[in-house]
């Protein structure tokens, strides 16, 4: 299976070097991953190891998409990891396309050839349930032994558990698809963002007083449960001229049944704008879950509860 981003910029063969080298999938980069992360930057590191580019080495596609042939939907694009890995202080992210030759890999072979010839690793930091190489046989043991051979430290990081529950990937899908924004976004550390562009819908909004951006996301990007959110919003990654903080407003994902809708849309009004925002990118915070997607009798009827729900996401906000 191919990959789905264009990520020859982050390509292993070009990688700076010599590297400390944080291992993993690390979709979401939640609190259990910046422990792994922060393992390899040089405020954790002797100064023997200062000289070296903090790198994270991840993979596209998914191994399981890889493995079962099945799309699967990511909690960070490659785009949005990066952005995320690089604001932690990782100089530099290599995304190893996950196909046949990768796979066939022994553990043995996936540490000379990517650690110690491509990456000259001086150190690599992993969570204690990571696997390597061919049908996943490697080990954390492994992976020590191999490296050690080499003079490659390798560190081997505990699972990590927020108030006393253990925090993965699959855990915070589950909460996002239950609606359980406090556990989602506790467990990443940050609330749970769609990065996407700007573009033309079919503007019902605008005749019933509540204009909203239609965003186009990433086809990879895992969605939460249908519904409507309070959300903080970003234009291009920054607030707006003289805007001190994220814009605010209210988020519906689904289909719009009201009007017969049968294509899931992600549609965001924001209060107080007026500005046009086509072709731009945006990306939206998710806060709180205000309520479940409903049909209405009418566009009255809809036009009364987006109301309600604009005064509940303000009383949220304040």
């Amino acid at each position: 299976m191919q990959s789905r981003t264009a990520s020859s910029k982050y390509c292993v063969e070009t990688a700076l070097t010599p590297t400390t080298v944080a291992l993993g999938n690390f979709d979401g980069v939640h609190r259990g991953h910046l422990q792994v992360v922060q393992a390899i930057l040089p405020s954790n590191l002797p100064e023997s190891v200062t000289d070296a580019y903090p790198t994270v080495v991840t993979f596209d596609p998914h191994p399981q998409e890889f493995f079962s042939g099945q799309k699967k939907t990511l909690l960070t694009t490659v785009e949005e990891k990066v952005t995320q890995l690089r604001s932690l202080g990782v100089k530099q992210v290599v995304v190893l396309p996950f196909n046949q030759s990768l796979a066939k890999l022994t553990p043995q072979e996936f540490v000379e050839d990517i650690l110690v010839q491509k990456l000259q690793a001086t150190c690599v930091s992993v969570g204690e349930n990571f696997c390597f190489g061919s049908k996943r046989s490697g080990t954390t043991a492994d992976l020590q032994t191999i490296a050690a051979k080499f003079g490659i430290e390798v560190i081997v990081v505990p699972l990590y558990k927020c108030g006393g529950d253990r925090i993965s990937s699959s855990l915070i899908r589950e909460a996002l698809l239950n609606a359980n924004l406090d556990t989602a976004n506790r467990f990443l550390g940050r609330p749970y963002p769609l990065t996407g562009t700007v573009v033309a819908g079919k503007q019902l909004g605008r005749t019933i007083g509540f204009p909203t951006a239609n965003l186009e996301l990433p086809p990879e990007k895992f969605l939460p449960q249908s519904g409507v959110y309070c959300v903080e919003i970003l234009i291009n990654g920054q607030t707006i001229e003289l805007e001190p903080h994220p814009l605010q407003g209210v988020m519906n994902i689904g289909n719009r049944p009201t009007v017969d809708g049968t294509v899931t849309t992600v549609e965001v009004h924001i209060f107080n704008w007026s500005g046009d925002l086509y072709g731009r990118e945006i990306t939206v915070s998710l806060g709180k879950f205000l309520r479940s997607e409903q049909k209405f009798a009418n566009l009255d009827a809809l036009k009364n509860q987006i109301a309600a729900d604009c005064q509940a996401a303000k009383a949220f906000f304040t």
